[in-house]
């Protein structure tokens, strides 16, 4: 199918943006597979789960239907934790749900001296973040494990300078998802107690793994901020402060283990 005839088919399907982020990275773009694309778009398919690639950060990452994609908002987690960052000094860095690897990977790939391992529960996730990681060079230095929130044990004692989460944190039954995230891990984007489980299981537990003096830096629904810090600051984490995204909204929470 000449390339001209695939976007115009896949721009009244799923709009310009769409079409032009498809045409530009597909190579086979035969009309069975336009009409294939054009109907997924149809149904309110991410862009990003079509082609298996979403930019963040400056890096591409592999996604697939094991894993959120890539977000702008989590781009105000990353970018808190490296402003942090003291340029030479080693850090020792512990992603909890890590999906694509893309937020411990952006980090590392951005601090010198850094070193972590990306935790999930899900198998298909971790086989995408350990593509993602062997594919932007960083084996060396992230290794991705199964682990699950709720098992203190899973790390020893004050194992982390720095651990960052963006965990699920929409209440089950939340009629405000959008259609791109109906096609995410349920397990990636759902929590138990109006959507605050996943923080009451990380914030003792991380303050076990967490040193003395490291930071915590935790992504956040619109609205949570209350809740999620009351839930931190009652086992002995400290508010450093929050970040808001792009759209002005409480993004990112900071503690510090002191």
């Amino acid at each position: 199918m000449e390339i001209n005839q695939a976007f115009t088919i896949l721009k009244n399907a799923g709009g310009m943006r769409a079409a032009r982020i498809i045409t530009e990275n597909s190579e086979n773009l035969s009309r069975f597979r336009v009409w294939r694309i054009a109907r997924k778009l149809r149904r309110g398919v991410p862009v990003a789960k079509i082609i298996g690639m979403k930019w963040f950060y400056g890096l591409q990452f592999f996604t697939n239907r094991h894993t959120l994609d890539p977000r702008p908002d989590t781009e105000t987690l990353v970018c808190a934790v490296i402003s942090d960052c003291a340029v030479d000094t080693p850090r020792q860095i512990l992603d909890l749900g890590t999906g694509t690897g893309c937020i411990i990977a952006s980090i590392v790939k951005n601090v010198r001296n850094s070193r972590g391992a990306g935790v999930d529960i899900s198998h298909g996730a971790r086989r995408v973040a350990r593509k993602n990681i062997r594919d932007l060079g960083l084996s060396g230095r992230i290794k991705i494990m199964r682990g699950n929130f709720a098992n203190k044990h899973l790390f020893a004692p004050d194992s982390f300078d720095i651990i960052v989460s963006n965990p699920p944190y929409i209440a089950r039954g939340d009629a405000r998802v959008n259609d791109g995230a109906m096609h995410d891990p349920h397990i990636a984007l759902y929590a138990d107690d109006n959507g605050l489980g996943a923080y009451k299981q990380i914030a003792p537990n991380a303050w076990h793994w967490c040193k003395m003096g490291g930071k915590i830096y935790l992504e956040i629904g619109a609205g949570q901020m209350e809740s999620v810090r009351e839930i931190f600051e009652s086992v002995g984490w400290k508010f450093v402060r929050t970040e808001k995204d792009l759209s002005g909204i409480d993004r990112v929470l900071v503690f510090i283990k002191n």
